[in-house]
């Protein structure tokens, strides 16, 4: 028996998908890359703007000549497409699909292949334990041993809901998965190869402020620190409003915690900040920055930032320009605000920017931001950097620095999950080039 997977979206997604297929492995099924091969389609799908829907609609059409072709063929449609208020107009839509599944849930796809071993599917404890889940996350079998990095969800859904966003709606209120849960899943991951593992939330540092005897993320980070075989940890997304000294302090301190933070500003200017309920101000992020970068010496910062938000001035993105050539950060993932069905922006909020303005301003970011970084990643050249490869691309091993800066190096050994210091040769916006300062005795591929 065979399974395929298409993903579509957000760090999460894929982790949720690595989950859906460690419960099929449990059931006994096998991966596979071709959707013609597979017994069970899973897809997993994104909803943050109208084109990944349109994109996951369309290739959800083109499944159905295959369950036409094999009547037994199980297709699953999963994921935020699906939401966590159920399915009925979907089901009218797409009447060739068997399975609806909330995001994170592979209940309703083991329940509807088991037959009814597990009944309820409101029962998280009884799915949890079917599927193995404290004990075991099981990788593909062309995955184990090779995977270097890995995503565990350690939060849930949100409940921050600033206006232009969707996915509250989608994903439902924020949760904390039990400590158990995670340090099983790091330790199942370590087994199996994984080297670095990113822990993931939509506000990842509200991690246990909803579970009021357990640890905060900087207690969580800690746990995991002590997990055998694990070389890095990570973690994203973070929000201005939460990331206390006791994080920073974590970060600095525990060695398997790289030193990259990612939390989003979203815009420069207070109008805007309120307009999309984010709950501080441009100056509140000024100090954020100037405090991390004390606490935590030599990091990187990354960014969000979204143009051409309902009723944004010129002078109010000139704001925004400005607070990006002032902090100089590390990344900066830009985006063009479009509307979103069922968000507070789209139900009050004329979108009264034009696209053309939305492209131009993008533009404009985006010259500004790849300056910054050809100037920070200068610094590189000539600097010894400890990276951590993971696979092989175009004749070079790709690996991240870290401060997840991206650097090619070019080798005949199998550098996959090797930790290893390199002397930088060439240093660019995007990526870096090195040198292995040490021979590799390995195997050559």
């Amino acid at each position: 028996m065979k399974y395929h997977v298409w993903t579509e979206g957000c760090q999460m997604n894929v982790a949720d998908s690595q989950r859906v297929g460690s419960a099929l492995e449990h059931l006994g099924y096998q991966q596979t890359d071709a959707a013609e091969e597979a017994d069970v389609i899973v897809m997993n799908t994104c909803v943050v703007r109208q084109s990944a829907e349109d994109k996951a609609a369309g290739r959800l059409t083109s499944f159905q000549p295959l369950k036409k072709k094999n009547p037994n063929l199980v297709i699953n449609l999963m994921g935020c497409m699906v939401g966590v208020r159920g399915a009925e107009k979907l089901k009218k839509r797409f009447p060739f699909v068997d399975v609806f599944s909330p995001p994170s849930d592979p209940g309703p796809l083991i329940a509807y292949l088991t037959q009814g071993e597990v009944r309820s599917l409101e029962d998280a404890e009884t799915t949890r334990r079917f599927l193995a889940m404290d004990d075991e996350l099981i990788l593909p079998v062309a995955e184990r041993g090779k995977l270097v990095m890995a995503h565990i969800p350690v939060v849930y859904g949100c409940s921050h809901a600033c206006t232009y966003c969707i996915i509250p709606y989608r994903r439902g209120i924020e949760r904390s998965r039990p400590v158990g849960d995670i340090v099983a899943e790091a330790r199942s991951l370590a087994a199996q190869g994984v080297k670095e593992i990113t822990l993931l939330g939509q506000i990842v540092d509200r991690y246990g402020t909803d579970i009021p005897d357990g640890p905060n993320l900087a207690g969580l980070l800690r746990i995991l620190n002590d997990v055998d075989g694990l070389e890095r940890i990570r973690f994203l997304t973070s929000h201005p409003n939460y990331f206390g000294e006791d994080l920073m302090e974590a970060v600095a301190a525990l060695p398997k915690v790289m030193p990259h933070i990612e939390v989003p500003i979203q815009a420069g200017d207070d109008t805007v900040l309120e307009n999309m309920r984010r709950g501080y101000t441009r100056e509140d992020y000024y100090r954020l920055v100037e405090k991390i970068r004390a606490k935590i010496p030599g990091c990187s910062i990354a960014t969000d930032i979204i143009v051409g938000f309902p009723g944004e001035t010129e002078e109010q993105f000139n704001q925004t320009y400005q607070t990006l050539a002032d902090l100089r950060l590390d990344v900066a993932h830009l985006a063009r605000y479009s509307p979103r069905e069922g968000t507070v922006s789209a139900r009050r909020m004329p979108d009264d920017v034009s696209a053309e303005e939305k492209m131009r301003r993008f533009r404009l970011l985006e010259e500004l931001q790849e300056q910054i970084v050809a100037e920070i990643n200068a610094r590189y050249l000539g600097e010894t950097v400890e990276v951590l490869f993971e696979e092989k691309v175009k004749n070079r091993w790709k690996g991240r620095t870290p401060t997840n800066k991206l650097v090619f190096v070019e080798s005949e050994s199998d550098l996959r999950g090797k930790m290893l210091p390199v002397s930088v040769t060439w240093t660019g916006p995007w990526s870096m080039q090195a040198n292995l300062l040490q021979a590799v005795t390995l195997p050559t591929l």
